[in-house]
């Protein structure tokens, strides 16, 4: 007992998270996040110039009308993988080094074995679900083949998002971003020599993105192998410890199956914007790389949060806890009406990047005009379900996001669309379920007692290991 005290008071003593001023260390854990983010999305953007300029809308809607069949089965395995971030960061705020270590083999192992059963249930269930969603026939296989080559390539995915929240839940969010700058660059490079050159067309974009991909796993695995301290990976150790997995599950799975429920309500609305035709597909893609900045600040600072308080909960300093979700609430509020702001104002032009169809240029302005004044409704569900998750919570949040975000949106789509069937209502779910969820979540931060119910199982644990 005395050691673990004497650990946890060095850790205080070293890390800034623990004891520094909360939105000064916010920002500098907060910058490389959304720089890297900004690199990150730079694959998908860079896809999304190429093909539209130079392949054009038909091989555009193909790759966007992806996204959300993607996402169904990535999203639950990077939901679980929070579980495994909240575990880490409250066992290094702890000081409890044999926790860190046996959390981090742990993570790198499931990563691994989950990639490869995605690869083959994506690779499978892929035209199946394009069909489903009523994909147009002239987008069919371009939208087959890039799906199979992305699910051909995931391992590397996993694994780099797995090492990317291991160093972010010890308080390093910078070498993520070096890992990002590289090979964002050279996606970049791979993209313009694939498509431009040997005229791959939908393939060559996919293929870039997946070599790129597993570039970033590489060099990420091995800056864990070089590490300093219990974050260290060993591979001759790489195992999944039942009692870590199980608390990894346990906070991860109810995130992971929110991520698959919003997954299914942006398939369910890809769908029927899928019937509007080519143009409403095409401008719905390419708003998707408009108005990524928004959610980049967004995740960055929910990222942030949940880090800031896994440490402190862990080192037990519940005020503190409070302090990081009421800052990182501000920061993310002002952050977000300002690029509100700007993308109502400037979406014509951010548009004209992407696509030179004037008639998805206009499509998507109006796409863009209808929910970027309810962009700030969801930084409440952001910042206050990542306080929650940080602190060891996840079902509890988990339903209230499920109902209000993804039971309002489909109640909306059967319930107002076949009243008033234009693409316009179809966008305006989205306003309707953050305002909705927002309320909720403050609601549930301000009167729900979920702290003091983390607080009781942090107690309940620490008896356990002692006995």
């Amino acid at each position: 007992m005395a050691e673990t005290i004497i650990k946890q008071e060095e850790a205080k003593q070293e890390n800034g998270i623990l004891n520094g001023v909360i939105w000064k260390q916010i920002l500098i854990f907060f910058w490389p996040i959304l720089l890297g983010s900004l690199f990150q999305q730079l694959y998908n953007t860079v896809d999304t110039i190429v093909i539209g300029k130079a392949v054009g809308s038909n091989a555009l809607a193909a790759v966007g009308t992806t996204g959300s069949i993607i996402s169904l089965l990535v999203g639950f395995f990077v939901g679980i993988s929070s579980g495994a971030t909240v575990v880490l960061a409250q066992y290094y705020g702890a000081g409890n080094q044999e926790g860190v270590s046996k959390t981090v083999h742990t993570a790198i192992a499931m990563s691994f074995w989950a990639g490869l059963l995605l690869t083959v249930v994506g690779i499978a269930t892929t035209r199946p679900f394009l069909i489903l969603m009523k994909v147009p026939d002239e987008i069919l296989d371009d939208a087959a083949l890039y799906m199979k080559v992305f699910y051909a390539g995931i391992i590397g995915n996993l694994v780099y998002n797995m090492g990317t929240g291991i160093l972010r839940a010890v308080g390093d969010s910078k070498r993520p971003l070096y890992v990002l700058i590289v090979c964002a660059l050279l996606n970049v490079v791979l993209d313009l020599l694939f498509v431009l050159a040997f005229h791959w067309a939908v393939f060559g974009v996919a293929f870039a993105t997946i070599l790129s991909q597993l570039v970033s796993a590489v060099i990420i695995v091995a800056m864990l192998m070089r590490s300093e301290g219990s974050y260290r990976l060993y591979l001759r150790k790489l195992s999944m410890d039942l009692p870590i997995l199980k608390e990894i599950v346990r906070i991860g799975i109810p995130s992971g199956l929110e991520s698959v429920v919003y997954s299914i309500s942006n398939v369910l609305i890809q769908t029927f914007v899928n019937t509007f035709g080519t143009t409403a597909i095409a401008a719905w893609s390419a708003i998707g790389r408009i108005d990524v900045m928004m959610w980049m600040v967004m995740q960055a600072y929910g990222i942030s949060v949940t880090t800031f308080v896994g440490q402190n909960f862990g080192a037990r300093q519940y005020d503190r806890v409070k302090k990081c979700a009421r800052t990182g609430l501000l920061m993310t509020m002002v952050s977000i009406v300002a690029i509100s702001v700007i993308i109502f104002t400037l979406c014509p032009v951010f548009l004209s990047i992407f696509t030179n169809d004037q008639a998805v240029i206009e499509q998507g302005t109006r796409f863009l005009r209808t929910i970027s004044p309810s962009y700030f409704t969801f930084v409440f569900v952001q910042v206050y379900s990542a306080t929650i998750r940080g602190c060891g919570e996840s079902v509890q949040p988990t339903i209230l996001s499920l109902v209000s975000i993804c039971g309002v949106r489909i109640l909306w789509l059967f319930a107002v669309l076949p009243f008033h069937r234009t693409v316009e209502t179809v966008v305006f779910s989205y306003d309707v379920s953050w305002a909705i969820a927002g309320v909720c979540y403050i609601v549930y931060y301000l009167k729900g007692r979920w702290l003091k119910r983390c607080i009781t199982r942090q107690q309940k644990q620490t008896q356990t290991a002692k006995a």
